[in-house]
């Protein structure tokens, strides 16, 4: 399947400031990912931002990059006025690959893609938890999906709660920050006023939960590595790539 990769990167971040150009290993948070991206089966690869800095360190790359407006609410707010800038076909498949993933394995960006083959407005992928995870916590999204692979519900709370067990994550599922779209659902998403279940959990896939978009999730095909929100996880991501070194 044909399809693109848009890489929203924006400096501004309220845990990490100038996130896309912390340096790992020698190299900025934005090329490892950039690099990530060029190695999947995408067909164009965009970086989308509204700070010059970035811009420049892209280009720098060779990378190609689109400057958006500073005012955008969200990551896919800014790929949709991507997609419109370069008048992409409403079938046009895009992933959104997050800026703040530099061990994201190249597969999983064409495993997403894929997905969407089966029909869905959306497709993203899944993990199962494990005792080594923190459920609790509410940066780690959890995602409910039916028999079929719908998505039934994403939260930030535990869940499925499981009553008999209530300090085990059995049968939970952490949700990969890993988005599949075609561009007529991303205009339709991006449409929408948000809805007051986005509002609570601060999860903006819940606003096409709620208004009946399908979104197909699947178990990722290979371990999507830790994605980066503080300096805690910046050292914790340069260990692990010093690591395999």
């Amino acid at each position: 399947m044909a399809f693109k990769v848009v890489i929203p990167a924006r400096f501004a971040s309220s845990r990490l400031p100038g996130k896309a150009l912390r340096q790992l290993c020698g190299r900025t948070m934005l090329e490892h990912v950039w690099r990530i991206a060029t190695a999947s089966a995408a067909d164009e690869v965009i970086v989308a931002t509204d700070d010059e800095r970035i811009r420049d360190i892209a280009t720098q790359l060779g990378a190609a990059v689109i400057m958006t407006a500073a005012d955008h609410p969200s990551g896919t707010d800014r790929i949709t006025e991507v997609a419109v800038s370069r008048d992409w076909g409403p079938d046009t498949v895009v992933v959104n690959v997050q800026c703040d993933e530099p061990l994201l394995p190249p597969q999983l960006i064409d495993q997403v893609a894929g997905l969407l083959a089966g029909g869905a407005d959306i497709a993203t992928l899944a993990v199962p938890l494990t005792g080594d995870d923190d459920f609790r916590d509410p940066n780690v999204v959890k995602v409910v999906m039916a028999q079929s692979g719908r998505a039934l519900y994403f939260s930030r709370a535990p869940v499925p709660f499981h009553r008999d067990a209530p300090d085990e994550p059995a049968g939970m599922l952490r949700h990969i920050g890993l988005y599949a779209y075609r561009v007529d659902g991303l205009k339709k998403l991006c449409e929408m006023p948000p809805c007051q279940l986005e509002l609570t959990e601060r999860l903006e896939q819940l606003r096409a939960l709620w208004a009946g978009m399908r979104i197909d999730v699947a178990l990722a095909a290979a371990p999507p590595g830790p994605g980066v929100d503080t300096a805690e996880d910046l050292a914790r991501v340069e260990a692990m790539m010093e690591g395999k070194s």
